[in-house]
């Protein structure tokens, strides 16, 4: 960038000059390319830098800028605006995508990251309540009589019907129900389930 550049003045390149180059550029002429891009880098970097805010980042955005002015030199039109002006249009379109593009990311990240917490968290607040219930069902087990808390842990831990449940226990099946019965509301009262 410490070359005299070959157009007007040394150092500085005027419309007209810039006009010229970038009709050479859009021919492939690299030396054109070269003096485009000692006149226009340290303008692009500054726009670039400016919105990106990381200078590894602005270099990348400002390298890609001018491979595009490179590429796109044929679709330069003099009526439209100086060259710098449709440089630094460029340079700033392309800086605020690399914004947006790193901001959709982070969102995207963030939420990845909150849907898994959510999770994690909604399992160990499950496994907590799932376990403080389970000590309170064996707390009130505890409060049946014994016939009452063979006859519910038989028929709901192990699936008997009443038959069964009278069969194994070797008591007539109306007692069975009863118990059954008269358990489960002792349950009920003592788990705090309303009827």
């Amino acid at each position: 960038m410490n070359r005299p550049l070959p157009f007007g003045t040394p150092g500085r390149t005027g419309r007209t000059d810039l006009d010229e180059v970038m009709r050479q550029v859009a021919h492939g002429d690299k030396q054109a390319f070269s003096t485009l891009y000692d006149a226009l880098a340290p303008l692009v970097f500054g726009i670039v830098i400016k919105v990106v805010r990381d200078r590894a980042q602005s270099e990348e955005v400002a390298q890609e800028v001018m491979i595009d002015l490179w590429r796109q030199a044929a679709r330069y039109r003099s009526e439209a605006g100086s060259v710098t002006t449709w440089a630094a249009t460029i340079a700033h379109r392309r800086a605020v995508d690399r914004v947006r593009s790193a901001q959709a990311a982070s969102d995207r990240e963030q939420a990845q990251a909150a849907r898994e917490h959510a999770t994690a968290f909604d399992e160990v607040v499950e496994q907590v309540e799932s376990r403080l219930e389970g000590e309170q069902v064996r707390r009130c087990l505890r409060g049946l009589t014994e016939i009452q808390r063979q006859a519910v842990t038989l028929a709901y831990y192990q699936g008997l019907t009443y038959r069964e449940v009278a069969e194994a226990l070797r008591a007539p099946l109306p007692t069975i129900k009863t118990r059954m019965r008269d358990g489960l509301i002792k349950l009920r009262d003592c788990m705090g389930v309303t009827a």
